[in-house]
């Protein structure tokens, strides 16, 4: 970022810490309301929106897709119920009626937890190869034709449901697949966007967008299951992506530089900030030197251990309300939401917390990023424990799974945008690289959590928290240890040292 001696905050300067790097004086920056930037963040919310309703509408759907979780129970067995049912409920079926000629089908908790996982088997395949192109070619178009080809690929779920449950699974796979490079185009976007001490609040604006989006999308999944058959669902959150397109391709640019709508002030005001490192990173990218680095493999391991009570909670939450606390489908689909709702909220005033501490010099952003990881992973885990032990109370469960997931949100502010601090040229690809086993925990969460809980039992579900609680605590422990926010030597090219030398050159002769 400029500052009034004439250095970047992405400039390189070997005599100065983290701590020492000068600032930007708060009259030099642009303000952000109304921004073309603020527009960016809004407009990238709302895809992130759609993007997380493609990705959780199967988790609600699935409670009325499937007319019993044993397909063949025992003649003359009693059903055994973990919890007592809900008064007037006695007598009622788990079977949720559905209208007229919308089909249903007989699937295990096996199976469900294989198809709830196989959007991820796809997701993984792109991320690198996403991050990589968007950081060489600018995000947008990777982005949009990602959400694009998803929502297409939406519409014909129920068509491959009829087909056969390998059909969905491959379908699924291949929804992840063209989502993959959604998150790696936005951050390589942002790298070329986001002045450095608005990046926490701007990154966690458009990533919160997931939060709504899953906020959103399971209620109305639930109402729309029960109104219209769970066939609509799709069609309607298939279309809604197709719409966003529309508008994301009309009104989004790579760059600053090429915007024709940006006003010149706040475009300076970009460039300036973000400095040399606000480029395409070309073909080559050191990679020996990204394996070897030890800061970027505790993102890796923290974002994974993080995206584990994550991805449990995002895909086996619904089943969990209908089978063990026994709420019917829109009880189900509103309170499996709130946890969302809360840590999109959370994100949000996180992101806005940390630039305010970066920004006044209150901590290094090191510490910034370290802080808002531990403070988002173990109280979280700690409600984790504690919903494993309140058993059939519905209070308490809902209150400490809504805390649970809504503390997590305070990790906008650290893990999940500490790509673009340690290598900001390289974000994009890095994103994908981080991703990419930030995904495995996404594969492997619902079929472990089918495993434990094939019985349906407390004591299986108990095993799901405890192991969601202690991985969390896990990635707290190696990020506190080895992540960083400096960025990394391998990041900084001889142009980034020319650059920065030339403004010093200037600086003194001034």
């Amino acid at each position: 970022m400029t500052t009034p001696n004439g250095y970047s905050i992405n400039s390189t300067r070997s005599d100065e810490s983290e701590d020492e790097e000068p600032l930007i004086e708060n009259d030099a920056a642009h303000p952000q309301c109304c921004s073309t930037r603020l527009n960016l963040a809004i407009l990238m919310s709302l895809g992130f929106a759609v993007v997380y309703a493609l990705r959780v509408n199967l988790s609600v759907a699935m409670v009325v897709m499937v007319n019993t979780t044993d397909p063949e129970p025992a003649k003359n067995s009693s059903v055994f119920h973990a919890c007592p049912l809900q008064p007037g409920m006695e007598n009622t079926s788990d079977h949720i009626a559905q209208p007229a000629g919308v089909p249903q089908y007989l699937w295990d908790s096996e199976t469900q937890g294989w198809l709830l996982g196989a959007f991820f088997f796809g997701y993984l395949c792109t991320q690198i190869p996403g991050g990589y192109l968007a950081g060489h070619y600018g995000g947008s178009i990777f982005l949009g034709l990602g959400v694009l080809g998803t929502a297409a690929l939406t519409l014909l779920t129920p068509l491959a449901a009829q087909m056969g449950s390998y059909w969905l699974f491959a379908l699924r796979a291949l929804e992840g697949f063209g989502e993959g490079v959604t998150f790696p185009a936005m951050m390589a976007m942002w790298a070329r966007w986001a002045p450095p001490l608005e990046r926490s609040r701007l990154m966690a604006l458009s990533g919160s967008g997931s939060n709504f989006g899953a906020f959103l999308a399971l209620p109305l999944t639930g109402y729309i299951c029960q109104t219209l058959g769970w066939p609509a669902v799709f069609y309607i959150c298939g279309g809604a992506g197709c719409i966003w397109s529309i508008f994301w391709f009309a009104l989004v640019y790579d760059d600053p530089r090429t915007h024709r709508r940006i006003s010149e002030e706040e475009r300076d005001y970009i460039i300036n900030s973000i400095g040399p490192q606000g480029t395409g990173h070309g073909w080559s990218v050191p990679l020996a030197s990204m394996l070897l680095s030890v800061p970027l493999w505790a993102v890796i391991l923290a974002q994974m251990c993080s995206n584990w009570s994550y991805y449990t909670l995002l895909t086996s939450l619904p089943t969990y309300m209908d089978l063990i606390l026994h709420f019917d489908l829109q009880s189900n689909g509103f309170l499996s939401a709130l946890p969302y709702l809360g840590a999109w909220i959370v994100s949000n005033l996180s992101g806005v917390a940390a630039d305010y501490l970066i920004e006044r010099r209150v901590y290094s952003v090191t510490v910034v990023r370290k802080l808002f990881t531990i403070l988002g992973l173990l109280p979280a885990a700690g409600c984790l424990v504690a919903v494993s032990y309140v058993g059939c109370d519905h209070i308490l469960t809902i209150t400490f799974l809504t805390l649970s997931t809504s503390i997590g949100g305070v990790t906008a502010a650290g893990i999940y945008m500490n790509q673009i601090d340690i290598a900001p040229r390289y974000a994009g690809f890095l994103l994908g690289f981080t991703n990419t086993f930030g995904t495995i925990p996404g594969v492997l969460a619902p079929i472990v959590t089918g495993y434990f809980t094939e019985d349906h039992t407390l004591a299986g579900w108990r095993k799901v928290f405890w192991l969601a609680a202690g991985i969390n605590v896990g990635g707290a422990l190696v990020y506190t240890l080895f992540g960083s926010g400096k960025i990394q030597p391998w990041a900084i090219t001889e142009e980034d040292r020319l650059e920065a030398e030339k403004k010093r050159s200037r600086s003194i002769s001034a």
